[in-house]
């Protein structure tokens, strides 16, 4: 099974690459007018992820990330959710590759096997960087109504937070 999903990304792009050579389509300038495209859109959206990098590397440095974990993890308690795991639910809607560190963090102090990296690791895995993906997808629109849409988002993060823990105490 393991060698047939080695081979599966390779052979999907040889079967592309045949088929595009079957319809005569000029595979090499195809995806150099793919690559123009990407240009500007990563000089757009540089600035929002610079700005997302920088918050998040602040608030750490600064001890404002301590602070408000330590404000927020009565919340988290009463949800059901273990303090323990409140560093990887702050960072994880700021930084992906900041939230893989807490959640090995994680894994490390507690064991894998215990029930506070199983709760760490379904919530890693149902959310996402809700501040990342927002500086993405709002950096390409004229107009930007950011402020639901992140408290829309905020709140989904939080339920799937707490579902994921409810799961893992009853599973």
């Amino acid at each position: 099974m393991s060698y047939f999903l080695a081979l599966l990304i390779p052979s999907i792009f040889l079967l592309s690459f045949a088929y595009a050579l079957l319809k005569n389509v000029k595979v090499y300038d195809s995806f150099t007018e793919g690559v123009k495209g990407a240009v500007p859109l990563i000089l757009s959206v540089f600035p929002y992820i610079a700005t997302v990098m920088m918050l998040t590397k602040l608030l750490e440095v600064s001890g404002l990330q301590a602070q408000l974990l330590r404000w927020i993890s009565p919340l988290f308690d009463f949800l059901g959710i273990p303090k323990e795991i409140s560093p990887l639910l702050f960072m994880k809607p700021l930084s992906g590759s900041g939230s893989i560190a807490v959640l090995t963090d994680i894994l490390e102090t507690y064991g894998v096997d215990s029930y506070i990296a199983r709760c760490a690791c379904v919530v890693y895995g149902t959310t996402d960087t809700i501040f990342y993906i927002g500086a993405v997808y709002f950096a390409g629109l004229q107009r930007k109504k950011l402020t639901s849409a992140l408290l829309i988002a905020l709140f989904s993060y939080l339920v799937g937070s707490v579902f994921s823990c409810f799961l893992c105490r009853i599973l």
